[in-house]
């Protein structure tokens, strides 16, 4: 029997093979673009002695928030490609972080432990969300502090779905994007993730959008794209004449996003907030 597509065991699988790995291999681009984030997840976790960082990937926000508040960290995901990295990262810097290998849904973290929990962009791919922050929420102290940046809808972050929507026409397998489904834009509703959190139990919800300015060399570009997202895990199976025509495809779209030797683009995203 095969894994079902978008199940949680799909998602493990994922993020322990080729995506796991492609995503350390792009650790620096990522950390360098994301940079805004992880400021600003560094700074709700200011005067916080214990904290929680969900779907850490490769570590730049654990590492951040223990280099700025001296906090003691815990950088939690499934990924083991990217734990190992941020393991190896941490101990170059000499940061008081552990990483552990966990589901936030069903790990066992120790109760009442964390003064903040943070994430960027990872509580998006959750199986059962309400499952995960109720999970999340139990390891909290009273009163802890829970800070996430989640993206908007694809509909206001089209830099992130030109590829896909270019390539469409020459890789008709791509999967589609699915609302509500765990991935990028599964929080795209406000709404939505109001009733997750009202659910799970936490309080003093707020969620407020945000616009941050990104930008990446235009060196990197090609990297970026067929080593992340959708278009990065189908590439590999099309054959010649398609690769070189879904890159002439795609180059052709993302020429209103460079500027020089930059490319530009607008991440539309959440902070949302909440109590224990």
């Amino acid at each position: 029997m095969g894994i079902a597509p978008g199940s949680k065991e799909e998602q493990v699988a994922l993020w322990n093979g080729g995506v796991g790995r492609n995503w350390v291999e792009a650790q620096a681009l990522i950390d360098d673009i994301f940079k805004p984030f992880e400021d600003r997840l560094a700074e709700a976790a200011g005067g916080a002695q214990r904290v929680l960082d969900v779907g850490c990937g490769t570590g730049a926000v654990s590492l951040a928030i223990a280099r700025r508040t001296g906090a003691s960290v815990t950088g939690a995901d499934i990924s083991e490609p990217m734990l190992a990295h941020a393991r190896a990262r941490a101990e170059q810097a000499g940061a008081s972080v552990c990483f552990i290998q966990a589901d936030a849904e069903t790990y066992a973290f120790e109760p009442a432990a964390f003064d903040a929990i943070v994430s960027r962009f990872g509580v998006m791919f959750f199986g059962d969300s309400v499952r995960a922050f109720a999970n999340l929420r139990r390891a909290a102290k009273p009163n802890g502090a829970l800070t996430f940046a989640a993206w908007r809808s694809a509909e206001e972050n089209p830099f992130m779905t030109t590829a896909e929507r270019a390539a469409a026409p020459y890789l008709p397998a791509l999967p589609p994007r699915t609302p509500n489904a765990p991935g990028q834009f599964a929080f795209a509703d406000p709404d939505r993730v109001r009733g997750v959190l009202e659910q799970s139990g936490w309080r003093a919800i707020a969620i407020d959008p945000i616009d941050v300015p990104c930008t990446m060399p235009a060196r990197d570009l090609d990297f970026f794209l067929t080593r992340l997202g959708p278009l990065g895990r189908a590439l590999p199976d099309a054959d010649e004449a398609t690769r070189t025509a879904v890159m002439a495809a795609v180059h052709e779209a993302f020429r209103p996003y460079i500027e020089g030797d930059a490319v530009r683009f607008v991440s539309a995203c959440w902070i949302a907030q909440a109590r224990a």
